[in-house]
């Protein structure tokens, strides 16, 4: 048997735009890999430009950019061969791409085939599809080049290429993360390892990108499925490993092409099978690492220094503060607590304890004198009208003004606090609780902020979160007496409403048929396309569903169709 081909998989978090920075990264890690005696470095999916591109990829001097970037890099390329994604400009059409360099130059290209169109991508808007599978090889290796979407559809290109010969295929990847898409595409590849008797190499983005997180998770596993080395999850890394790879012979009939064939470089000697294998992260560590990393870089790729958010002693407002200080540190973080006339005693102590707990600037403004201006502003407009929403969202977009005061005249980035849950059914005040940079938790419904709160308490190891947050009933303590469930559901009720309709699209009646009350999914329903014009104006968030607000789910704000 040949000896193991060495590998290394580079978990690169890649800033959208930052061609120049981009490229110096790419090219520090094919020198370590170098150092490290690896013999076939591999990149994620658009490595070079980060992903998604979007409308920057209309831009003919992005693509030169680009393009000059990649044959500085190809330069670098002596002893090792390096696979780096990149969108490619041809006569053809725009195409994205995955380059194969070696011996200094650029010796090959392969184009992605299929181009996905659905949730939150859009590739068609800008690629054209490639013809189809191919091979290259490395000494006597053949190995089958694949980007993302080309491995997730059994058969071609990669079963083409596993009947072609090749013994390893390497698919490069950047996988927007939703909870639980990580085990998910780990038992979808070792299903396509067994399918086409050949050993993978998966090679994943990481990092946060507007309201998309990547979660790295790379892999490398044998002909049988089984996994040789896995990455980190959310976290940058170069995997380093070594597989022993099956002989596999071409079918005659086999008609891919080989698009390029260079030496195998010499490589380590005696280097051992396999690679780390890093743990899994528990479903509810996952979705916080997953939240974590996509305001840390939203925060640094934008350029800001700090964050501020109202602390008003409720679940959201304390776990969006954990989730910050977490991602940014207790000197990245100011919050503000304001409270109203309606604030109780018990919520202002426990969101001054929260600030103490974290170790964050904190500031105190009482709203009242300011609600008392806007009475008497609005008091003859007002007049002969009984008091009611008007009023309490007063209170809402003075907090708002206030936090964006301090955010003019400091440059700290203001977070929404809001949760899936109250977006979905518009329990939310435009330009008060919806203001903000970036709303972190809009697609984490109630139940799962629970869930996430006491999963910070239980890491802490004691009552970061106070327990009275997380125990006291939900209250946007707008009028006396308050409570979340006067105007809407229960949310033990609710979520499971709002998971059907909104994320499997499930309508009135198949709703009922689960079991859910008519009354119940009627006012939901009603509620939610309602609201859908307060979403359009809500700050991005991270995606931590399988269909989030905005790019997942693109509905006319004028419709007239129910349910």
């Amino acid at each position: 048997m040949a000896s193991p081909l060495r590998l290394a998989l580079c978990q690169l978090n890649a800033t959208v735009g930052d061609i120049a920075g981009n490229e110096r990264a790419i090219l520090a890690r094919i020198a370590e890999a170098q150092d490290a005696g690896v013999q076939l470095v591999v990149f994620p999916e658009l490595a070079l430009t980060g992903y998604p591109p979007e409308d920057l990829l209309h831009k003919r001097h992005f693509l030169d950019d680009a393009g000059a970037a990649l044959q500085r890099i190809a330069a670098a390329t002596h002893g090792i061969v390096a696979l780096v994604g990149f969108p490619e400009r041809a006569a053809e059409g725009l195409y994205n791409a995955l380059a194969v360099l070696g011996d200094g130059a650029v010796r090959a290209v392969y184009r992605k085939v299929h181009l996905p169109n659905y949730g939150v991508f859009d590739e068609r808007r800008y690629f054209t599809a490639g013809d189809g599978g191919a091979l290259i090889e490395l000494g006597d290796v053949r190995v089958g080049l694949t980007i993302c979407e080309d491995i997730w559809k059994p058969g071609p290109p990669a079963s083409a290429e596993a009947r072609a010969g090749a013994s390893l295929i390497v698919n490069v990847s950047a996988s927007p993360y939703h909870a639980g898409k990580g085990l998910e595409r780990e038992q979808m590849l070792a299903q396509r390892a067994r399918d086409n008797g050949c050993a993978i190499a998966f090679c994943a983005l990481v990092g946060g990108q507007d309201e998309l997180v990547f979660d790295g998770h790379s892999l490398v596993l044998d002909a049988h499925g089984e996994i040789v080395a896995r990455g980190g999850q959310f976290t940058e890394e170069l995997l380093l490993a070594a597989i022993e790879l099956p002989e596999h012979a071409a079918a005659p009939d086999a008609a891919v092409p080989t698009l390029a064939r260079l030496a195998l470089p010499a490589g380590a000697p005696d280097a051992a099978v396999g690679g780390p294998i890093a743990p899994l992260l528990e479903p509810a560590a996952e979705v916080y690492a997953a939240l974590v990393t996509g305001l840390r870089d939203y925060v640094a790729k934008n350029g800001f220094r700090r964050v501020i958010l109202g602390l008003s002693g409720g679940i959201d407002s304390a776990l969006v503060a954990c989730i910050a200080v977490d991602a940014l540190g207790p000197d990245g973080v100011v919050v503000a607590v304001m409270p109203s006339p309606f604030s109780s005693g018990e919520t202002q102590a426990d969101a001054r304890l929260l600030a103490a707990n974290l170790g964050v600037e904190r500031f105190d403004f009482d709203v009242a004198p300011t609600m008392d201006a806007y009475r008497a502003t609005l008091a003859d407009a007002f007049a002969a009208t009984e008091p009611g929403l008007a009023e309490e969202n007063l209170q809402a977009r003075i907090r708002g003004n206030l936090l964006m005061a301090l955010s003019n005249k400091f440059g700290w980035m203001v977070l929404a606090t809001g949760n899936k849950s109250e977006m979905s059914v518009g329990y939310s005040t435009l330009y008060g609780d919806l203001a903000g940079g970036f709303a972190l938790i809009k697609d984490c419904p109630k139940t799962r902020v629970y869930e996430l709160a006491r999963h910070v308490n239980a890491i802490a190891g004691d009552e970061r979160i106070p327990i009275s947050i997380v125990e006291r009933a939900p209250s946007a303590e707008l009028r006396p007496d308050q409570r979340d469930e006067d105007s809407l559901p229960p949310y033990a009720v609710l979520d499971p409403i709002l998971d059907g309709y909104v994320e499997q699209d499930l309508g009135r009646e198949q709703l009922i048929a689960q079991g859910f009350a008519a009354a119940d999914v009627e006012r939901v329903i009603a509620l939610v396309d309602r609201a859908e014009y307060k979403r359009r104006q809500a700050p991005p968030g991270v995606k931590i569903s399988s269909r989030a607000f905005g790019r997942d789910r693109r509905v006319p704000i004028t419709n007239r169709y129910g349910g």
